[in-house]
């Protein structure tokens, strides 16, 4: 139990670190200039989106492929709110109001997909919902702006800086919520769910419960990113806002890095953003196939993600150690 609360100190430690090392950057770099603030701006962002997912479906074992729907949900939402009048420019209850609308679409479509659909079914299931909803949004009118989206205030742009420090929080608080969600009742419960659905329901875990808040939670964090993309664009539309590639790079990510962990999803954002920052200056034609390419090769040769060869290492360490001592 000890050791159990000083690993929690420990990791709890390490993420105030690098959050107050992140604060420092725009203290160092030019935020209007400098391509390594962009760079961490976009890496931060992906660190929440893949986490959202992680959540989902490296600890409860729900594999989603409807990221994009609350992604879009939260980029509209903010839209809506600013133009109406309701929010604003990086506005805290706009911002939230855009988390909770994807939280709630989560729960109000979760329920009847999480208790009848499983596994495969349930991912074709939410990847129906993205699409659905994008169709929708395109055959939405002026309410939704159709296919040519709606226009947000570029003019209240003030610094990179506001955008870089809401990226660096999202994520802090993607990576501390779910560490902290991991470390309690409701996340050993969700661990449960995902090994043995059955034994966790003989054991009185409500497994429905279970998956929907998981769901709902990864959700909430995706449409915080999507209401921050919003923010940053000054212009959503239903291609960009509900593209694929709002659920497929955090897929990957947590792959790469390793799901099911803290650090793998971090591991991930950061290593792909840079492969595919490249790929876009000198691959333009080829990075989508880039992209599937790196999906292929990262389930055959690291299906356990990144992280698994640190494992690995102290494993074999440890069984020389033993063979040493026996001989």
């Amino acid at each position: 139990m000890n050791h159990s609360r000083m690993e929690g100190k420990k990791t709890i430690g390490i993420i105030a670190a690098v959050a107050v090392l992140g604060c420092l950057v725009p203290l160092v770099l030019d935020t209007e200039s400098s391509y390594i603030v962009y760079f961490l701006f976009l890496a931060l962002m992906y660190i929440a989106l893949a986490q959202g997912w992680n959540l989902v479906a490296g600890y409860t074992g729900q594999i989603s492929l409807g990221q994009h729907a609350f992604f879009g949900v939260g980029a509209y939402v903010t839209a809506f709110a600013w133009l109406s009048g309701l929010g604003g420019y990086f506005d805290p209850l706009t911002m939230f109001l855009s988390g909770l609308s994807a939280a709630a679409l989560a729960i109000l479509v979760g329920i009847p997909l999480l208790s009848k659909l499983r596994g495969d079914y349930f991912a074709l299931g939410t990847l129906g919902l993205g699409e659905i909803l994008r169709i929708i949004v395109i055959r939405g009118g002026e309410m939704t702006g159709g296919s040519s989206g709606l226009s947000l205030p570029a003019g209240a742009y003030t610094s990179m800086s506001i955008y870089y420090y809401c990226s660096l929080g999202l994520a802090v608080f993607a990576t501390l919520a779910v560490y902290l969600l991991m470390k309690s009742r409701l996340g050993l419960a969700l661990i449960a769910v995902r090994d043995d659905e059955t034994a966790a329901a003989a054991n009185g875990i409500h497994v429905l419960k279970c998956k929907v808040v998981a769901f709902a939670a990864g959700a909430f964090i995706t449409g915080l990113c999507g209401n921050l993309h919003a923010y940053y664009m000054f212009h959503i539309d239903a291609p960009n806002c509900f593209g694929l590639n709002w659920t497929l790079y955090p897929i990957l990510m947590c792959v790469l890095g390793g799901t099911g962990t803290i650090g793998g999803p971090i591991l991930g954002a950061v290593c792909l953003t840079g492969l595919f920052e490249m790929a876009k200056v000198w691959l333009p034609e080829i990075h989508p196939i880039f992209s599937g390419l790196l999906i292929i090769l990262a389930i055959m040769f690291l299906p356990n993600g990144l992280l698994s060869l640190k494992t690995k290492g102290s494993s074999d360490v440890r069984m020389k150690e033993v063979k040493a001592f026996e001989s």
